[in-house]
């Protein structure tokens, strides 16, 4: 019987230590024998986001002992171990040093193959860790740093339809949450204040709404927030606050997945209607809801990975990592960190209130 593989990711892109042991069983199932994640949010909290050189030394002080801890929890030695996986990009290039090099050295020591993974490619694949996922698929990635519409032709080959021109949605909930007095990472809890206030009470700008395809743009409406925080004096009248973004944030979302369906359908020719969405943004429970709804009206299937596999985390490196290792896709041990490493590296790179669509 051949022997099925077994995969160690490692990912370390920006503040999360992480760690996981992955396998393919019989059935062809992918098992996740370990996920290991150490945050750093008491480290960067009182500053309000990420260091990046206070990032870089936590993942030096963790990273030993997270792989041992999710090698040790997967119950396999690691003589077993087929192949390292690691984020190679995009993200922090001192963060992404740290796993680069570890897994490096581990590869080299165990004489194992190596495999650079793009960080994108993770949350892109993160589905088929617990669903069966055929390619084509739409995917929009909404984390901290990337927001995208994309669409997913095969291992490798990713087609981009959309981006934000400034900044990501994550970044846009973090940055909200500053200025309504939330602690870092304040993103999550705004849906929490959001339960509480009136969506109607604001009215919010939804950048580029009506033109650039479907584009994305955030920097505006985070500045209209800053105005209004300014004047605002009450407990309720932040949830208000936070209510109105997110019913905005949904508004745009539906708008522009509408036009990504339609993009996603001319290129595919109907093969394929499904819908990942993916990202730690994917976790909101109000946006899930949103943009399950609009997919049944347009007869799109929706796939959202379990919560704690939206977030940062290293199962999903690995996963990208069996696919490749199935097809003896190996990396050499100088491949050098790329902070900016795109999937789709054709795409034109959309940056600025000077775009021009």
């Amino acid at each position: 019987m051949e022997k099925k593989p077994i995969i160690l990711g490692i990912e370390s892109s920006c503040d999360e230590t992480a760690a996981a042991v992955i396998k393919e069983n019989e059935e062809d199932k992918v098992e996740i024998l370990s996920n290991i994640v150490s945050s750093q949010i008491d480290i960067h909290k009182e500053f309000g986001g990420v260091v990046p050189e206070l990032a870089a030394r936590s993942h030096i002080e963790k990273i030993d002992l997270i792989t041992k801890k999710a090698i040790d929890e997967s119950g396999v030695s690691l003589k077993k171990i087929d192949a390292i996986a690691v984020t190679a990009g995009p993200g922090l290039i001192v963060c992404l040093s740290v796993g680069l090099n570890f897994g490096k050295s581990l590869a080299a020591s165990m004489n194992k193959p190596f495999i650079a993974i793009n960080h994108l490619e993770g949350h892109a694949l993160s589905p088929k860790l617990n669903s069966k996922l055929n390619f084509p698929y739409l995917l929009l990635l909404i984390s901290g740093g990337h927001s995208q519409f994309l669409s997913i032709e095969g291992l490798g080959k990713y087609k981009r339809l959309g981006t934000t021109i400034d900044d990501a949605l994550g970044e846009a909930f973090d940055k909200t949450a500053k200025l309504l007095g939330i602690e870092f990472p304040g993103g999550p809890k705004i849906e929490e204040y959001a339960k509480k206030g009136n969506s109607k009470k604001f009215d919010l700008p939804k950048p580029i709404i009506n033109r650039g395809g479907c584009n994305l743009s955030f920097a505006g409406l985070k500045t209209a927030v800053l105005k209004i925080t300014k004047e605002i004096k009450t407990k309720q009248e932040k949830y208000d606050l936070a209510a109105s973004f997110q019913k905005t944030i949904e508004d745009i979302l539906f708008e522009k997945t509408k036009i990504a369906f339609k993009e996603f359908k001319k290129i595919t020719k109907n093969k394929n209607n499904i819908f990942v969405i993916a990202g730690g943004v994917a976790s909101n429970k109000n946006i899930r809801n949103c943009l399950t709804n609009l997919s049944k009206s347009e007869n799109f299937e929706t796939i959202f990975p379990p919560a704690n596999l939206c977030t940062d985390n290293a199962a999903m490196i690995a996963m990208v990592g069996l696919e490749k290792y199935k097809l003896g896709k190996f990396d050499n041990l100088d491949f050098k960190p790329n902070p900016r490493w795109a999937l789709d590296e054709n795409a034109k790179f959309l940056k600025g209130a000077g775009v021009k669509f």
